[in-house]
């Protein structure tokens, strides 16, 4: 069946429209009815024009609803979009949805619907970009672009504006300005770090995230128009006046034949004049400021606006019952004052204050580089003398007396379907707070965030608490000040995209020689460098033996490193590690462990003094960030009275490590000029030194037991300085190494890693490191360590685990049963598990490290794994099986 158009719209003007093309019309779909609007038409402005007036059903109460606005703040259109090519979004507001041809839509009862339709499950494409402004103009009003204007023409500009063009030919000459229509800022943080989503219309569901660091940031984003509150005034055909003027203006749709307008202020002259324009009757205009007020309204069979009751207020502040009329009408304007978006004011920590001319919270006090300019800073252009109205009572009810029921349709959040009863009654609940009040009653907690409804509760509030509203307040402002899509913030984050990539700057040289790579800690790490046709196993074992046997060099530029500076750096790091760093020697490096509150190891490392107030931290790859923000939150949180600065400069020093017997004739090669003997050089000492004609930092640090340097040098340098080192090792058979090998040489020597052999359960004294553990400084997780359960003797310890069968390699997470466990009597009770699985060169064998109950008691004792194919017996050993008296660090072992 072939749907066919309704016949032409009854409520589009013969011309005018400043926003629609009427050579482009375009067909859609409202609620199973074929409908026809024009190119640049919303869905609202669409449906209207179609003589459509109820749009939505209430949430809560299932009252017919209306379109009240033409923005972002519309409480009651909310819809459900089917796109063309299958994407659907649920929840979108009809006043800003831009008609597409094919384009199907359906009314919601404030609930969004998950569509099962094939290809409805696709996001749409989003994407995002970074960029910098010297100054970002939200806002492309008057204001707006005036304050855009007068910006240097050199400064780099940014416009974004949420309509759907800007029109300004004038900044688009300027080499360096972005407009940016269709653009909704979301918030606006601290140091002039603002996020925004752009809406791209289409056939499908498409737009970009931008973040933007502006200098300064100028809001101009206007002021919204407020309701009064009366009863049954959320009946379709009750709008706010501007938003009757936007539809006339933009869309020459008229929103109604007969027209009543309630106001307090001379806005609404200019709305009267676009009524008469478009053949609109305007019935009455009914203005508090001559004790003239809406007290209720009446509906159609369709619950559409049919009629207005009109009255004046008693000198007690009540409906006058004798002044009581209804006229009819299918319109009703309303226009209780404006309120300036202050919405990202707020968010950006600026402070507000009540003006009583507006009556209206405006900026106060900006806090960083925001100012606001325009109706946003509260210039609203000719509202001339306003006379606050919030509330109008009910009419009485001849026979009782007023009770609370009366305000039951006195309705304030119309997304949330609260009332002024449920004001009057949280109120009588003992609240007072601002805040409470809003989630006791739900009013601001919708899609809209109150922008209709927020002042009005508080003034509401205030009145009845006999205060004044800028005592009350409003509740906080906080981003998004508009809905957002997951989608929108995730961006191109899915599949490839979802993490982002980090490479070392020796990144090329590895592509170039045919690393191998794997993602650690969103870096990009070679794993290994296999020959011709060669295995990784067999690849990591020539690693493994040039490292033990010669010299091999890696790549160590992922390691995290912190600077650390200011007199109290050294107190700092006694509190944080569970060893002793404060009267560490100016030249020396000492291995930490750190651990949490409750006394597991959160992260270990090697920190060096390189003044008596600055000290250079290095953390596992994948913690580096937590370590960071680990070490902040101290710092701010908990002791803000240490003079303490940490820095991140992972990316400011590339790492290359050489290792191996012949590692110091390597670094002899590269720098003649440097004392390297071990008297002169120790273990666990650092140098400043020229490396192939590169400043930088080299450390006498083996995360392999052998001889072993790390070279730092500054980023930039790092490529050259790698080249420079398998240059000057060639004449001694260099071999580079991955992960896999630095894992395998580690494992050899009993070195733990942080998240591979513990798991947040795990303490120093379970690595068998209560050595590194103080007993006479309190630090980070110190107590914890005496708790009942950390002393246990039965806790998992870290062992070595020998296959029966040398060539057997166990897998990583195996569970190990005790030799007598029965089998095929589940539950088998587990002593633990294996961590780490490797074959190595030195030993001519397989071998892992494990987590064991009281494992260190178990040495020598026979355990069993089984998998699922087999079950592979093994012996518990010591978890160093190679050179346990460090006899090779030195070199010595060559």
């Amino acid at each position: 069946m072939i749907d066919t158009p309704t016949p032409t719209p009854t409520r589009r003007l013969p011309d005018g429209g400043d926003w629609i093309d009427r050579t482009r019309p375009l067909t859609f779909v409202f609620d199973g009815r074929t409908l026809t609007g024009f190119q640049g038409d919303t869905v609202a402005s669409a449906l209207l024009a179609n003589g459509i007036d109820r749009v939505a059903t209430s949430t809560y109460d299932r009252r017919p609803r209306g379109v009240m606005t033409a923005g972002m703040e519309e409480p009651n259109a909310l819809v459900q979009v089917d796109w063309p090519g299958g994407a659907s979004e649920p929840m979108l507001r009809a006043t800003q949805v831009e008609l597409v041809e094919g384009l199907r839509a359906a009314s919601l009862a404030g609930k969004g619907r998950l569509s099962l339709a094939p290809g409805s499950n696709d996001p749409g494409r989003f994407d995002r970009r970074h960029v910098h402004a010297d100054v970002l103009v939200i806002g492309a009003g008057a204001a707006g672009l005036a304050a855009a204007r007068a910006t240097a023409a050199e400064t780099r500009l940014i416009v974004i504006d949420d309509g759907p063009a800007i029109t300004a030919p004038d900044l688009t000459t300027r080499l360096e300005t972005r407009l940016l229509a269709r653009t909704t800022a979301l918030g606006v943080y601290d140091h002039g770090y603002v996020t925004a989503v752009e809406r791209r219309p289409n056939a499908r569901t498409e737009g970009r995230l931008w973040h933007i660091r502006a200098g300064r940031i100028v809001l101009a984003t206007g002021a919204t128009e407020r309701p009064i509150a009366f009863a049954n005034g959320d009946r379709p055909g009750i709008m706010l006046a501007s938003a009757a003027g936007a539809y006339l203006r933009r869309f020459a749709v008229r929103p109604g034949e007969r027209a009543v307008i309630f106001a307090n202020n001379d806005t609404t002259s200019a709305v009267a004049d676009d009524l008469a324009a478009a053949g609109i009757a305007l019935i009455e205009t009914v203005d508090w400021r001559r004790n003239e007020v809406v007290v209720d309204t009446l509906a159609d069979a369709s619950g559409r606006l049919a009629g207005v009751v009109i009255a004046k207020i008693a000198s007690d502040g009540a409906v006058d019952p004798a002044t009581l009329r209804t006229v009819a009408a299918d319109l009703l304007l309303v226009s209780g004052g404006w309120n300036p978006n202050v919405a990202l004011w707020s968010q950006a920590r600026g402070s507000l204050r009540f003006d009583e001319r507006l009556a209206g919270f405006v900026p106060d006090r900006p806090f960083g580089p925001v100012e606001a300019v325009g109706a946003c800073a509260g210039d609203v252009a000719g509202i001339g003398e306003l006379l606050p109205l919030w509330v109008v009572p009910p009419a009485p009810v001849a026979g009782r007396p007023a009770s609370d029921d009366d305000w039951a349709e006195h309705y304030l959040d119309l997304q949330r379907d609260a009332t002024v009863r449920d004001l009057r009654r949280a109120l009588g609940a003992g609240l007072t707070s601002i805040e409470h009040l809003k989630r006791y009653t739900t009013i601001g907690t919708a899609a809209d965030q109150g922008k209709t409804s927020g002042v009005l509760a508080s003034a509401i509030a205030a009145a009845l608490l006999g205060q004044d509203v800028g005592a009350v307040g409003v509740p906080t402002y906080r981003p998004p000040y508009v809905p957002v899509s997951f989608a929108q913030l995730a961006g191109r984050d899915r599949g490839a995209l979802i993490d982002p990539v980090r490479t070392t700057p020796i990144h090329p040289w590895h592509a170039a020689n045919g690393a191998v790579f794997e993602d650690v800690g969103q870096w990009k790490r070679p794993r290994y460098f296999p020959g011709d046709g060669e295995s990784m196993d067999a690849a990591v074992l020539r690693e493994c033996r040039a490292a033990r046997e010669g010299v091999a060099a890696m790549d160590a530029s992922t390691l995290g490193k912190i600077d650390l500076q200011g007199p109290d750096a050294g107190p700092f790091l006694d509190r944080l590690y569970t060893n002793a760093f404060g009267r560490l020697a100016i030249g020396s490096c000492r291995y930490g462990l750190m651990c949490r509150a409750d006394g597991m190891v959160f992260d270990d490392g090697v920190t060096s003094r390189l003044a008596e107030d600055r000290f250079h931290m290095t953390t596992t790859t994948g913690n580096a960030a937590a370590v960071l923000d680990w070490l902040e939150e101290w710092l701010q949180t908990e002791w803000p009275e240490l003079h303490v600065r940490a820095t991140s400069v992972t990316e400011q020093w590339a790492t290359v490590a050489v290792v191996g017997p012949r590692s110091r004739d390597v670094l002899h090669t590269l720098a003649p000029d440097l004392a390297l003997e071990p008297e002169a050089f120790p273990f666990m000492t650092w140098r400043d030194a020229v490396v192939a004609g590169i400043a930088g930092r080299i450390f006498r640090i083996s995360f392999s037991g052998e001889l072993a340097y790390e070279i730092n040098v500054p980023s930039w340098s790092g490529l050259a300085l790698w080249e420079a080192v398998m240059t000057a090792g060639a004449a001694y058979g260099i071999v580079p190494y991955g992960t896999e090998a630095m894992h395998v040489l580690r494992a050899e020597k009993g070195y733990p890693i942080v998240g591979q052999e513990t798991d947040g359960t795990v303490a120093p004294q379970d690595l068998g490191m209560g050595w590194i553990v103080s007993k006479t400084k309190p630090f980070i997780g110190s107590r914890s360590h005496r708790r009942p359960d950390a002393l246990r003797s039965d806790r998992r310890q870290l062992v070595a685990v020998l296959p029966s069968d040398p060539d057997e390699l166990l897998p990583e997470g195996a569970q190990l049963v005790a030799a007598d466990a029965r089998l095929d009597a589940p539950p088998v009770p587990m002593l633990g598990h294996v961590t780490s699985s490797y074959r190595s060169a030195a030993l001519g064998r397989t071998f892992a490290l494990a987590m064991v109950r009281a494992g260190r008691e178990r040495i020598g004792e026979t355990v069993v794994a089984p998998l699922v194919d087999r079950t592979v017996t093994a012996t518990i050993i010591e978890p160093v099986l190679y050179d346990p008296d460090n006899l090779r660090r030195d070199g010595d072992g060559r």
